[in-house]
C-alpha cells in the first residue's frame, strides 16, 4: 500500500466514521458531533479553557471560542472566572450538559461498537488504536506548527 493510498483510507474512514455519528447524534439528540466533542473534552478536565479546547480538538482558537459560545448557549456549559488567571474563562459542564455527554457517549459508544470493534479482532483494534496514537504523537512532535491533540 501506498502512502497516498493510506492517507486516502484514513480521510476516507474518518470522514465515514463522523458522517455517521454526526448523523445519528444530529436525530437522537439534536446535537452535532462537533458540539458532542467539545463536551466531551470538557469532561475530561475539572477544568477546561477554550484553548485546551484548541488544541485537544486540533481546532483553531477561533473555531474553539465559538464552539464554547455554541455550547454556552445551549445551556450544556456555563464559563466561570479562571482563579489562575483573571483574564481567561473556564468552561464547566451544566447539570445539562453532563447528561448530554452521558446520553452521545452511549450513542458513540453503540454506533463505534457496530462499525469498528464488530469488524476487528481484539488484537487488531488494539495494534490499530496503538499505531494511530504513535502516528499523531510522532507527526506533532516533528511538526511545531501542528497542535497535539488527546483524542
Amino acid at each position: 500500500m501506498t502512502t497516498e493510498a493510506l492517507f486516502a483510507d484514513l480521510v476516507g474512514l474518518q470522514i465515514e466514521l463522523w458522517n455517521a455519528l454526526d448523523a445519528r447524534l444530529r436525530a437522537e439528540l439534536g446535537l452535532p458531533l462537533s458540539d458532542c466533542e467539545g463536551l466531551r473534552v470538557i469532561a475530561m478536565r475539572e477544568t477546561s479553557r477554550v484553548n485546551d479546547l484548541a488544541e485537544t480538538l486540533v481546532i483553531t482558537v477561533g473555531g474553539a471560542s465559538k464552539l464554547a459560545d455554541r455550547l454556552e448557549r445551549a445551556g450544556l456549559v456555563a464559563r466561570h472566572a479562571n482563579p489562575g488567571d483573571r483574564r481567561s474563562s473556564v468552561l464547566r459542564l451544566t447539570e445539562a450538559g453532563i447528561s448530554a455527554r452521558e446520553r452521545a457517549a452511549k450513542l458513540v459508544d453503540g454506533e463505534l461498537a457496530s462499525r469498528v470493534d464488530a469488524r476487528l479482532e481484539q488484537d487488531e483494534r488494539r495494534v490499530l488504536a496503538e499505531t494511530l496514537h504513535k502516528l499523531r504523537l510522532r507527526t506533532a512532535d516533528a511538526d511545531p506548527t501542528t497542535t497535539k491533540g488527546t483524542p
